[in-house]
């Protein structure tokens, strides 16, 4: 070793030291902060609820402020975000005549969330300079045949499958390179196949309990020792009534058994959707030199794929563990993060941290703020109350009709939707979570369904704008990065239609399963649904094969031009008999 080697392992890099604090800052924060996902505070907390209808108010119009600069973009979303958090924290110091430290403010931020994007960033950034997307990119081209609405279908049935065994996040973080990379390869625009693309994501997410963030805090916040824990801290008869509701406690298997069935039902309409949506950008083909691509765009170091390849697939093992070892996400994506790190080139740590998209991150600690300081000011309260008032007004029978659950299911399942769309669903959810369980004791309902159309709605109602996912926001910051900025107003009008369809499709999904099918005939009522979903998809694929149309084409053949040829023939015929009588 010569002396300038030794200089340069003495002399770190001022960025070195910057990645490694903020990995043990956020760590720490991780620590001390009480709760998993909801940005809570500990039982020491220093903020308190305040009970003023004029907060609930100010509150709402700082919301619905924010919502306006970041739908209109006056201001970039960033900062919106951090606008909207300082005033939601001045009001909230106003109405409890407290005053707050910074420390203080920042134990409503959920580093959970900040620490799992930050390792799966770092991570991704060192894959990247491994050739590893690139490489995928020119696979998915040659499965494709060259088609770009086959390619289309690949990408985001990749991306379902991924975003419902990994997370969505995770599955963003890491597919969105590949896509900009193809999209730049195969001359398209890449915002189609990104929305497209994160869409399905929180659809496929929301099958399993791993897939998406709302439905780990659901299956942590609503597991039977979460509702035994939250009885205890009841008392007399109240304390009874959580009690009975621990049998309706979830786990990781009764989220796939009660999930997946409804989310197959979604995935042919969407697609449909989707090409219709996008039928100028999806169409045609692109011919490209696969040999020629494949030598350009391959492997660039292997002996860095093969050892940060192999922390990654460890970390994504302990993502599917983390039902048994309960070891938090945001700590096996850090520890992954500085293992790659230590591994690659423990001397140079700018090229990691290029991918690491600081205004994301900055973008959810402000949401964070905003959203948790409007729950202490009786904001999210407000909405709670007002759903369970609309649920009460249906029925009247005591042990709970068959009117009022559906009305229930409906109402929660919408409600969430449409307040995801528009609050990010992660902090929504951490609010959620004791308000259902207050449904179903105040009014004797079941508590399992409420559980079911709370995931459905904060799940698919994520894809109703930017902002309504994680995941949307991380492919947005990393498309913006690339060069490729995704408006609100852009992804608004693909969103929110998907979110609509989606959502109407789980409707009738749950009314047959929980309503029609109560607790005896549930299961039948999936068996049937999930039949007639396959037999219809293999009748899709069949009647387009028999046209000569390709596996993707005949997965949304809907016969349209068929339609269109046999009404104009028979108004032509039409008009013809006409003319000839008056002849």
């Amino acid at each position: 070793m010569n002396g300038s080697e030794l200089l340069r392992m003495r002399r770190r890099h001022p960025s070195q030291y910057i990645a490694l604090g903020l990995l043990a800052f956020t760590g720490t924060m991780m620590f001390t902060s009480h709760s998993l996902a909801g940005g809570g505070s500990s039982s020491g907390s220093p903020f308190t609820n305040v009970e003023n209808s004029q907060a609930v108010l100010v509150g709402l119009g700082i919301l619905l402020g924010v919502y306006a600069l970041i739908i209109t973009e006056v201001v970039h979303r960033t900062l919106a975000a951090a606008i909207g958090g300082l005033l939601a924290i001045g009001a909230l110091m106003y109405y409890s005549s407290q005053s707050y430290t910074l420390g203080e403010v920042t134990t409503l931020i959920d580093w959970e969330t900040i620490g799992l994007l930050l390792g799966m960033m770092v991570m991704v950034g060192i894959l990247s300079h491994t050739g590893l997307f690139e490489w995928l990119a020119v696979q998915a081209y040659k499965q494709s045949g060259g088609s770009v609405w086959t390619l289309v279908v690949i990408l985001c049935s990749v991306t379902a499958v991924l975003s419902a065994f990994l997370d969505n996040v995770t599955t963003m973080l890491l597919l969105t390179p590949v896509t900009i990379q193809l999209a730049k390869v195969l001359d398209l625009k890449p915002i189609p196949l990104l929305i497209s693309e994160v869409l399905f994501s929180n659809i496929g997410g929301a099958a399993t309990m791993i897939g998406d963030p709302p439905n780990i805090m659901i299956g942590s916040g609503l597991s039977s020792a979460a509702i035994e824990e939250a009885a205890m801290k009841k008392e007399g008869l109240v304390q009874e009534g959580y009690l009975e509701l621990v049998n309706s406690g979830v786990t990781f298997n009764d989220f796939i058994f009660e999930m997946a069935p409804g989310i197959l039902m979604t995935i042919v309409p969407s697609f449909m959707f989707l090409k219709w949506f996008y039928a100028e950008e999806f169409s045609g083909s692109r011919i490209r030199d696969i040999a020629e691509l494949e030598s350009k765009y391959g492997i660039k170091d292997a002996a860095m794929l093969k050892v940060g390849g192999s922390i990654l697939v460890l970390v994504v093992v302990n993502f599917f563990l983390h039902p048994v070892t309960h070891i938090a996400v945001s700590w096996i994506a850090l520890v992954g993060a500085v293992l790659m790190l230590l591994a690659t080139d423990r001397h140079e740590v700018d090229k990691p941290l290029e991918h690491v998209e600081w205004s994301t991150l900055l973008f959810f600690a402000g949401l964070f703020v905003l959203v948790h300081a409007l729950q202490y000011l009786g904001v999210i309260s407000f909405i709670g109350d007002y759903v369970t008032k609309g649920i009460g007004m249906f029925g009247t029978d005591a042990d709970g009709d068959v009117v009022r659950l559906a009305a229930a299911i409906l109402i929660i399942l919408w409600v969430s939707a449409i307040a995801s769309a528009f609050i990010d669903n992660i902090p929504y959810t951490a609010t959620m979570i004791p308000v259902v369980m207050q449904i179903a004791y105040e009014l004797n309902i079941d508590l399992g369904p409420l559980i079911w159309a709370l995931a459905f709605g904060a799940c698919l109602g994520g894809n109703g704008t930017l902002i309504g996912a994680s995941a949307n926001v991380v492919t947005a910051g990393m498309s913006e990065e690339a060069g490729y900025p995704i408006s609100f107003n852009e992804f608004f009008k693909a969103g929110f239609p998907i979110m609509i369809i989606t959502t109407a499709i789980i409707s009738l999904y749950m009314m047959l399963v929980y309503v029609v099918g109560g607790d005896e005939g549930g299961l039948v009522w999936k068996v049937v649904l999930v039949g007639l979903t396959a037999f219809g998809i293999i009748f899709q694929l069949a009647r387009g094969r028999s046209k000569g149309k390709n596996f993707a084409d005949s997965l949304v053949d809907d016969d349209a031009d068929e339609i269109k040829e046999f009404v104009e023939s028979l108004v032509d015929k039409v008009t013809n008999r006409s003319s000839e009588s008056e002849e």
